[in-house]
């Protein structure tokens, strides 16, 4: 991870995966010994502060390409709208390549989908 906060080429988040994250990393579930929620937050903003880190915000055109998005892909359902939201965000702000272990994200044809442990 420390490389990867010391890289200044453009990294994104969104709001949505920044509390994805926080709730993952919060969860007793998930974890034998989850973080503790100023723990999680700490980490996030330090990579939020990080050079090339920024988040992506919907823009004025966030509704027209929802339902371009939409009409391209007509099965979208249920859970997947959260990977939607992230998708349609990436789209609208011309970024197009992610890294995840998510692999939801191959459903949408406008992104390159990186595994981060391959």
């Amino acid at each position: 991870m420390q490389e990867a906060r010391e890289d200044p080429a453009p990294a994104f988040l969104t709001w949505g995966i920044c509390y994805e994250f926080l709730r993952v990393a919060t969860h007793p579930g998930a974890y034998p010994t989850p973080w503790s929620p100023g723990g999680a937050w700490d980490f996030l903003s330090s990579l939020l502060a990080s050079p090339g880190f920024q988040i992506l915000t919907p823009t004025p055109r966030h509704a027209s390409v929802l339902a371009q998005t939409l009409a391209e892909l007509p099965d979208v359902r249920g859970n997947l709208f959260h990977d939607l939201h992230t998708a349609v965000a990436m789209r609208e702000n011309g970024v197009s390549r992610i890294c995840t272990r998510d692999t939801d994200f191959h459903r949408f044809p406008f992104l390159t989908v990186v595994d981060p442990l391959r």
